[in-house]
C-alpha cells in the first residue's frame, strides 16, 4: 500500500472554459481544457461528488491537465440540474438518472475518438465512475476514485443527519428555500455567510460557486434528492467481482479521517481486491479537497503521477 507524499507542483497556468451542452435532452455544464497535441491519445473525465458543481473543481481540473503537461484534455461533467439555472423546471434527479447521463455523455462526446479515456471520480462519484467502467471496459484505461464514496458508513452521524433531511420531502424544500433565501440577499451578505458557514478555508474560486449554483432551490432540491437515492443504492455491497477483475486498472486515495471513505474501507478493497492501488493522503486535506486551493494542487499532483505512472505499466 503506498503512502502518499507532498509535492508542490507549480500553480496552473492554463485556464478551464465552461460550456453547456445539451446530453439527452439535458443541459450539462462542462468546465474542460483542449489538450496542447494535436492528436492527444489521452481524455481525463472528472466525475464530481454531490454537489455535481463543476465550479469548485476549477482549481483541480488546471492543476491536473498542467502536471500531465497539456499532453491530455481534461472535462469535468456536472450532474443534471446542479447548475446555475433551472434548465430542467424542478425536476429531480437520482443517482441512477446521473449515471446514465454520464454514460450518455461518453457515448455522444468521447467514445467515437481515438483518445483512451481515464475516469477520475470524487466521493460518490467514484461510485458512478465504476458504473461508466463496466459500460466501457474497452475504452476505459484507468480509473481513480478520490475520497470514494462507495458504501455506507452507518458508525457516521453526519451521514445520519443528512439521510434524515433527505428522506423527508419537508425538511428537503424547506433547507432548499433557506439556502435560495440567502442565495438572494445581497452579493456582499451571501459571500460572507459562505464563507463562515461552508468553505471558512475555500478558495476564491469555490466560494463563487457555492454563492453562484449551490444556494439555488433547484440544485439543492437536486443534491438532497440524489443524496437519499445514494443512502438507497449504497446500502449495498459494492461490486466486488468488477473491481477484482479490473483491479490493474483501479487505483483509490483515502483520507485519514474522512467518514465518507473511512479506512475500513479501504482495508476492505484491499482484502477482496489486494492489487488495487491504494493511497492514503495524508497532508490535512479534506473529503472537499477540491474547494481548497492546497488541496486541489496536492491531489491533482498525486492523480497526475499515478496516471503517468499506469500509462507507463500499461505500455510496458
Amino acid at each position: 500500500m503506498e503512502r502518499a507524499g507532498l509535492l508542490a507542483p507549480f500553480p496552473p497556468r492554463a485556464r478551464a472554459t465552461a460550456r453547456v451542452c445539451m446530453v439527452s435532452s439535458f443541459a450539462t455544464e462542462l468546465l474542460e481544457i483542449r489538450s496542447r497535441e494535436p492528436s492527444p491519445s489521452l481524455h481525463v473525465l472528472v466525475v464530481p461528488g454531490n454537489p455535481g458543481i463543476v465550479g469548485f473543481y476549477k482549481d483541480f481540473v488546471e492543476a491536473l491537465y498542467e502536471n500531465l503537461g497539456g499532453q491530455a484534455s481534461v472535462t469535468a461533467i456536472g450532474h443534471i440540474s446542479h447548475g446555475q439555472k433551472d434548465y430542467e423546471h424542478g425536476r429531480l434527479f437520482s443517482l441512477h438518472e446521473q449515471i446514465e447521463h454520464k454514460i450518455d455523455f461518453l457515448e455522444q462526446e468521447l467514445l467515437h475518438t481515438e483518445q483512451s479515456i481515464i475516469v477520475v471520480g470524487h466521493s460518490i462519484g467514484a461510485y458512478i465512475g465504476l458504473e461508466i467502467c463496466k459500460r466501457f471496459q474497452k475504452k476505459v484505461k484507468i480509473f481513480l476514485g478520490l475520497y470514494p464514496f462507495l458504501t455506507l458508513n452507518k458508525n457516521a452521524m453526519k451521514q445520519s443527519a443528512i439521510g434524515y433531511v433527505a428522506r423527508s420531502s419537508l425538511l428537503s424544500k424547506g433547507v432548499s428555500l433557506l439556502a435560495s433565501f440567502i442565495g438572494s440577499l445581497q452579493a456582499s451578505v451571501t459571500r460572507s455567510i459562505v464563507k463562515r458557514f461552508l468553505g471558512s478555508s475555500w478558495s476564491a474560486t469555490a466560494i463563487d460557486a457555492g454563492c453562484s449554483h449551490l444556494l439555488q432551490y433547484h440544485t439543492m432540491r437536486n443534491v438532497l434528492f440524489m443524496a437519499k437515492t445514494e443512502f438507497q443504492k449504497l446500502n449495498e455491497e459494492p461490486d466486488w467481482n468488477f473491481i477484482r477483475a479490473k483491479q490493474a486498472q483501479i487505483a483509490f486515495l483515502f483520507g485519514v479521517d474522512d467518514h465518507w471513505g473511512p479506512l475500513t474501507h479501504l482495508e476492505e478493497i484491499s482484502k477482496h481486491a489486494p492489487r488495487v492501488a491504494l493511497s492514503i493522503e495524508k497532508e490535512g486535506h479534506t473529503h472537499g479537497y477540491c474547494c481548497t486551493e492546497a488541496g486541489s494542487f496536492w491531489v491533482a499532483d498525486y492523480a497526475a503521477n499515478l496516471i503517468k505512472n499506469q500509462m507507463l505499466v500499461g505500455d510496458s
